[in-house]
């Protein structure tokens, strides 16, 4: 509720505590649970002797996204796959940097907010700059780009409910100043959740990039993540079988260690 920002006025004197809690609506089923938790929570805080909380409520109307920072974005491609562990990152880092090789103007974003890879991938984990109220994107192997990766350190990790994942991702999306691009490319995190819905619903996606392998596993759930474009219109662009086989060194023949056919 911290981090949400539901707690407003507050005030300490001596061992009182006093604030708002400010909820989204009135009609909040759970709203003397969250007063009574926090009453308990507070108290147990050394020196604490009492608890005044004020419950409100303010219904917040949803607020227009500035798309400004992606209007020098031509093409704006999603690489996904319902199963973590498949190479999705590697193969999204790989897309851009060719494009980038060809002559374009890429950038990447790494939208796995939980598990940003990209920053070790590409070798730079600095913080970016901002002007204004922009964040300055990266620069590395020709590429632009943008992850949390950037912005915690590697070793911490991200205890966030759904909400927060969703708004970060929007920060990096809008809050970037991208400049002139012709692709730019976003790194999903496993699964068919909240920032798979934020990306599809929140800007015109060209197409999407399906990553599996040839496990039956990784197959059937690589499908959802097809099958969750679809529903949401975006265009697939295509399926890489990644992991495919591997090379002897000695004789150089062929392995299909994971099964053969599943892209």
């Amino acid at each position: 509720i911290v981090s949400l920002g539901f707690i407003r006025n507050l005030k300490i004197d001596k061992g009182l505590v006093a604030f708002d809690l400010n909820l989204t609506t009135p009609a909040c089923p759970v709203k003397d649970q969250m007063r009574d938790e926090a009453v308990s929570l507070v108290k147990a805080l050394p020196g604490v002797h009492n608890v005044e909380i004020k419950m409100t409520s303010e219904v917040r109307q949803t607020p227009q996204l500035d798309k400004g920072a992606l209007k020098g974005v031509r093409n704006i491609v999603a690489v996904g796959s319902g199963k973590g562990g498949v190479g999705k990152s590697t193969i999204a880092v790989n897309i851009a940097a060719a494009l980038a090789a060809a002559g374009a103007r890429v950038g990447l974003l790494d939208g796995d907010i939980y598990g940003p890879t990209t920053p070790i991938m590409l070798g730079l984990d600095l913080p970016p700059k901002s002007v204004g109220n922009r964040m300055i994107p990266q620069e590395s192997a020709g590429l632009k780009f943008m992850s949390m990766g950037l912005l915690v350190k590697s070793e911490q990790p991200l205890i966030w409910r759904g909400p927060m994942a969703h708004k970060a991702l929007q920060q990096c999306l809008f809050d970037v100043d991208w400049g002139e691009l012709d692709y730019l490319m976003v790194d999903l995190p496993p699964g068919t959740g909240d920032v798979h819905l934020t990306l599809a619903q929140a800007v015109p996606l060209t197409g999407a990039v399906i990553v599996s392998t040839p496990q039956d596993v990784g197959l059937r759930i690589s499908m959802k993540t097809l099958r969750m474009f679809q529903q949401t219109r975006v265009p697939i662009l295509g399926i890489v079988e990644n992991m495919s086989y591997y090379i002897c060194p000695h004789c150089n023949a062929r392995d299909h260690i994971f099964g053969q056919g599943g892209g």
